[in-house]
């Protein structure tokens, strides 16, 4: 981290940008419109995966059929034995039919209501959430500077100590070599 104060500014203006980002993405996670179409495009891809294993099973079914070129009486009867074995893909069909023909008819009058007041149910929310966002970020700014401020104290402290460290040893070297030099004249 830097020790200057711009740099710190900087720092805290990118933090800021990232939190209000994050505040805009959590806003557009719970609008109400969104959850909907989230909701919708879960359903709509559970429902394809349910048509696409069903249409497995059918095709598998046909070629177990096609394989055992057997009487018309035993194909009908692996066919009833599928579809009794699973009532649980016969209803989900039905389901995703249900909701397929949902989606073509257009919202009713009442349904659009319903989803505007939804809509402003939460709109409450996200303003609230917005503003605990925005606090947050004030309440931040203080431990931020301190932590900063502690950082370049810290760094100003291991500066002075290397300066005196290395003036000490300068100092000691200086001494070794004029003892050195007095030993190496007496001799």
């Amino acid at each position: 981290m830097s020790d200057s104060p711009e740099a710190i500014r900087a720092d805290i203006e990118r933090t800021r940008a990232e939190l209000g980002l994050d505040v805009d993405a959590l806003a557009d996670k719970v609008n109400p419109s969104k959850v909907v179409d989230r909701q919708a495009n879960k359903i709509k891809g559970a429902v394809g995966s349910v048509r696409d294993r069903v249409m497995g099973v059918a095709d598998d079914a046909g070629s177990s059929v096609h394989d055992l070129a057997g009487s018309a009486s035993d194909a009908a009867h692996d066919v009833k034995a599928k579809a009794e074995g699973n009532p649980l893909a016969v209803g989900l069909i039905a389901f995703g039919a249900g909701l397929l023909a949902a989606s073509l008819i257009p919202a009713s009058a009442k349904e659009k209501k319903l989803a505007e007041a939804a809509k402003e149910q939460a709109q409450p929310l996200v303003e609230e959430l917005g503003d605990v966002a925005k606090d947050a970020a004030s309440h931040l700014k203080e431990p931020a500077q301190e932590a900063a401020e502690a950082v370049k104290d810290r760094a100003q402290e291991a500066v002075e100590t290397v300066k005196g460290e290395g003036t000490d040893a300068a100092g000691t070297v200086t001494d070794r070599a004029q003892e050195a030099r007095s030993t190496v004249t007496e001799n």
